[in-house]
């Protein structure tokens, strides 16, 4: 049976439809799902944690490779169908709670005794997927990768290189703990309801080492934030604005010391730049 076949009998059979205010549309795309499986490079031994796996469409093909399969999912309405679908399998796990609010860390601990690797695969909903990425990797998971399907204009930012056409401060945030890569185009019929834009699959491979040394992580992230917040103003009076620090005549001190431009906007910045110039206003402040 086709993934269509199989959404459209399950949505028949369990008498319900998409949850909009969830942003859920279903993946109907075998050859879409085929390569996420694919990317993710799962192994017998492995730990897969999916995130809002609906109507359990990869679910099924991420069970057939993995050594246990964790599926975090929201909507209530799910977890009796996918309890359903999935009790004979003895390598699944169901949670139904908000990604946002899990322990994710106590999660992989308790589940991964046997040592094998960590993978997160999962298709987010369009309206909160920037939160549930960057919770991922600021949470510094004992994980191998991330892959994941996000809208496609999302998906271009995040795999551009820091300083490009496309880049904004979520591309300088995932650069830092991961390398990002673009793995495929799935076009909005792939999905029941089509959504109003197109999508891509994404794999985020997760740094052993940032790329940059940066001594207060904290700071670096904020001035890469305020940069991107007021991005016709001046990387100085964004950063003057956002009050990271109130002395101007300071900053442009800072700026001449690493010889930056005093005109110079964020987006034009390096990774390297970027540290380096969070790593002297630490220093000064």
């Amino acid at each position: 049976m086709s993934s269509l076949e199989e959404t459209k009998y399950i949505l028949k059979k369990y008498n319900i439809k998409a949850n909009k205010k969830l942003g859920q549309n279903f993946l109907i795309d075998d050859n879409a799902i085929d390569k996420i499986v694919a990317s993710a490079e799962i192994k017998k031994n492995d730990l897969v944690i999916e995130i809002g796996p609906g109507l359990g469409t990869l679910t099924s093909k991420l069970l057939e490779n993995a050594r246990k399969v964790i599926a975090i999912e929201l909507d209530e309405k799910m977890i009796p169908i996918l309890a359903e679908r999935f009790k004979l399998y003895n390598n699944f796990t169901l949670i139904n709670e908000d990604i946002l609010k899990v322990n994710l860390k106590q999660l992989i601990l308790d589940n991964n005794v046997e040592g094998g690797e960590v993978k997160i695969v999962a298709n987010l909903p369009y309206y909160i997927t920037t939160p549930i990425i960057m919770k991922l990797l600021e949470d510094k998971l004992n994980i191998e990768s991330i892959t994941v399907m996000v809208q496609k204009e999302v998906a271009d930012r995040i795999t551009e290189a820091p300083g490009g056409k496309l880049s904004g401060a979520i591309t300088y945030s995932v650069n830092y703990y991961a390398e990002a890569k673009e793995v495929t185009f799935v076009g909005k019929e792939s999905f029941i309801p089509s959504p109003e834009v197109d999508s891509k699959v994404i794999k985020l491979k997760i740094r052993n080492v940032p790329p940059v040394n940066v001594l207060n992580e904290e700071i670096f992230f904020k001035i890469i934030r305020a940069s991107f917040m007021q991005r016709r103003k001046t990387l100085i009076n964004g950063l003057v604005n956002a009050g990271i620090i109130k002395d101007k005549e300071k900053l442009e001190q800072i700026f001449k010391q690493i010889n930056l431009d005093l005109a110079i906007r964020g987006e034009k910045l390096t990774l390297e730049q970027f540290a380096e110039l969070s790593n002297l206003i630490a220093k000064s402040i």
